[in-house]
Formats: C-alpha cells, structure tokens, sequence
C-alpha cells in the first residue's frame, strides 16, 4: 500500500509563508478532496508534493513509502508512482504526445516498450477519454482546447499508472459529458489499480462523479476543517462564510491579478454577485 504522509509543513514562496502546518495523509484507494477559498494554498500543496523549484520547504516533513520527498528529484518522484495533472497544462511545440508519453514509459521501467504494444496503449488511452488517434502525432497540448487539454493529462495518468495521482482543478474547462468521460477513467483506475487520490476542485458537480472517502478544507495555508461528501454539499450550498465566523478564520489575500483570471472557474453558486 502506497502512503503520502505530509507532517506539519510549512512553505515559502519568495520568502512569504504560503503554507503554515499542514498535516495530511492519503494512501492508496483513497480519495481525498481539497478545497478552500482561492489563494489559500491548494495548488501550492500539491506542487509541493511533487518537487516544483519555487516552492521551499522550511519546516516539516513529506514523505511517500517511507522516503523523505525532498531528498528525490521530479523525475525519481514520478518514478515512484507520484503524478501530478496540471491545472493549466502547458504547451510544448515540437514534440509529439506519443514520443513523450514512449519516453516517459521508458524511464519507468527496466524494459522498454515495444513499439506495437505502445500504440495499442496509448490508443486505448484516447478513445476512453474520447480524443481522436492523431492526437498521438500532434504536439503536445499545441492548438488544443482547455477541455482538450484536461483530458490529454488523464490519458497520461492511464499510461503512466501512478500509484498515486494529484489532479490539479483537472474539471475545469470540461463541458458535462466530458466531466463523466474524465470522472469515469478516473474511478476505473482507481478501482483497478488502487490508485490513491488528492483533488483539488470547486465543483460538486465533479465531486458526486467520484465520490471522495475525504474532504478537507484548507484556509490560510492550514487544512482547518475535514469530512465526508457532506462537507462538499454544505459548502457548495452554503460558500465558505459559515466555517470561517464558526471558527474564527480569516482569508489568505490573494493577489488581484489572480482573481480575476479565476473568476470564471469557481464552481461555487454565486451569490449577490460575489
């Protein structure tokens, strides 16, 4: 059984504490639901957990199967069985999805893939997350949509068969039937592989498709409350404003510049125009 244990973390970006001792624990076949606020250390978390350079660990502890993380590159994490789907995948001109995902394959495994068995994996991949073969031969994420883009990443994670995955607000950009062809593989794998699980999103629309075994909430760089699909359905319901006067907290700010990008991609019900 995999194990992802995080002990009182704290992380700094450019000098300013951006996480401020979290706790957490995830093992294989579980899935655990991050949400909170924008701006309030979700993402940083889950770039933390898998080696981003901008992120520096102060304080605290991440391990994966008893190995400390901060001793690991990017590459020995993804080895391991960490993987990371991105919430704005990037674009990387000139080289294709299939000689990318060949030698990422390679790198995993003592024994390369033929290259048959290869083209009927990664095909296998894109029809069950809907995308035509010559996405294969395309560059990668060049010219592709956001929808198209979200998928792309879960068609890594069947490939690539983490032991555990971090999905990244992987939903958003996804019309509804996308949102089930993606919520779909990823619970095939998961009950296949036992694949443990860390989302960050904010639609419950995402969360009822898979059903997370934990939700917690992170404020301020602290996870400060958890549950079940509960907790999900009251925030989604209710926004944050209960859980911060009934605990007393207070946002993180968020730099103006983030908000408004991200507008558009809360899938809280708004209201009186927040």
């Amino acid at each position: 059984m995999a194990t992802l244990k995080i002990e009182d973390l704290w992380v700094n970006v450019a000098d300013k504490a951006i996480l401020k001792g979290v706790d957490l624990t995830v093992k294989s076949g579980e899935i655990h639901a991050l949400l909170g606020p924008n701006g309030n250390g979700k993402s940083t978390l889950l770039q933390t957990i898998m080696g981003h350079p901008k992120y520096s660990i102060v304080a605290g502890k991440i391990s994966y199967d008893e190995q400390d993380l901060s001793e690991m590159t990017v590459d020995q994490r993804s080895r391991a069985g960490l993987f990371f789907g991105m919430q704005y995948p990037v674009e990387i001109s000139g080289i294709s999805n299939a000689d990318f995902m060949r030698s990422a394959l390679n790198n995993r495994q003592e024994e390369a893939i033929g290259l048959f068995d290869f083209i009927r994996t990664m095909d296998k991949g894109l029809h069950k997350l809907q995308l035509p073969s010559d996405f294969a031969h395309r560059f990668i994420n060049e010219g592709f949509s956001g929808g198209e883009k979200k998928r792309n990443e879960i068609v890594q994670m069947l490939l690539l068969k983490p032991k555990l995955a971090m999905l990244d607000e992987i939903d958003s950009g996804l019309d509804v039937d996308a949102l089930k062809v993606v919520a779909e593989a990823v619970n095939e794998e998961i009950s296949k592989e036992n694949m443990g699980l860390l989302i960050v999103s904010h639609y419950e629309r995402f969360y009822q498709l898979v059903q997370p075994t934990y939700a917690h909430v992170m404020v301020d760089g602290r996870i400060v409350c958890s549950g079940d699909m509960g907790l999900i359905t009251r925030i989604d319901e209710e926004g944050y404003d209960w859980l911060l006067k009934e605990m007393d907290l207070k946002l993180a700010q968020e730099p103006a510049k983030q908000l408004v990008y991200r507008l558009g991609v809360c899938g809280l019900k708004e209201r009186g125009g927040v």
